[in-house]
């Protein structure tokens, strides 16, 4: 996709550092992108509330409530908004959190101007990969699970529970290339975009999670099945 393709999106950003949020706020509407800049937790719930939007870069140490407590509220009010959060914390266990409260990328202060940008653009290109995947199949079923791709509402035969926006993502790939080997890189390249280096066993973590959520046995899978050394395969079980 060239540079022109997502001009005009709607981006909040919620940083409370005034030189740099005023810096990217700069460079940002340069790139054509529309900017909202608010400076605390709260604010930026309210936002969120009241506005529309494409994306929200999210700092994490934050006045009121943290970018984990942002993420977590904004995920529940809008369950497929792409998140990118930033932050001075480097360790791998802090990137984990930010996932699991359902950010979608995560860079470390200081940052490249230029690799913001692409990250960026990677994630409104998912986001748009993500909405048009959706058009044949809005809900799919498994087994005994149900899953509602648009709102992220689940349900496995015992409990109803909600995924986040990555896990869904993760998923609607491989369903998508069921009874297709899918290895580890392949899902970094084009769930995650390879330029994040984000470790495998990040991925790892995602698919043990999702066959907690959908596996009657999850150390026995049957539908997200490990091919040892190679990634993953979606097998759809009949029933």
């Amino acid at each position: 996709m060239n540079r022109k393709t997502f001009k005009g999106s709607r981006i909040l950003l919620v940083e409370d550092e005034e030189s740099l949020a005023a810096g990217l706020n700069y460079n940002l509407q340069e790139e054509g992108y529309q900017v909202y800049w608010v400076q605390d937790g709260q604010k930026a719930i309210e936002a969120v509330r009241q506005g529309s939007y494409d994306l929200v870069i999210l700092d994490i140490m934050l006045p009121y409530l943290d970018g984990f407590e942002v993420a977590g509220q904004i995920r529940s009010i809008l369950p497929r908004m792409p998140i990118l959060m930033l932050t001075a914390r480097t360790r791998m266990v802090d990137k984990i959190k930010g996932f699991e409260q359902g950010a979608d990328d995560y860079m470390t202060k200081p940052f490249n101007l230029e690799e913001l940008l692409l990250r960026l653009k990677s994630m409104l290109r998912r986001q748009q990969w993500y909405r048009e995947s959706m058009r044949s199949k809005l809900v799919y079923g498994f087994g005994d699970n149900r899953v509602n791709f648009e709102n992220l509402s689940c349900s496995n035969g015992h409990q109803t529970f909600m995924l986040t926006h990555r896990e869904a993502m993760v998923l609607k790939y491989l369903i998508d290339r069921k009874e297709t080997i899918v290895s580890r890189q392949e899902l970094l390249e084009n769930v995650w975009d390879i330029s994040a280096q984000i470790e495998t066993r990040t991925v790892d973590n995602f698919i043990v999670r999702l066959r907690k959520y959908f596996e009657v046995d999850p150390s026995h899978p049957v539908f997200i099945k490990s091919v040892r050394g190679v990634g993953y395969i979606f097998h759809e079980k009949k029933i």
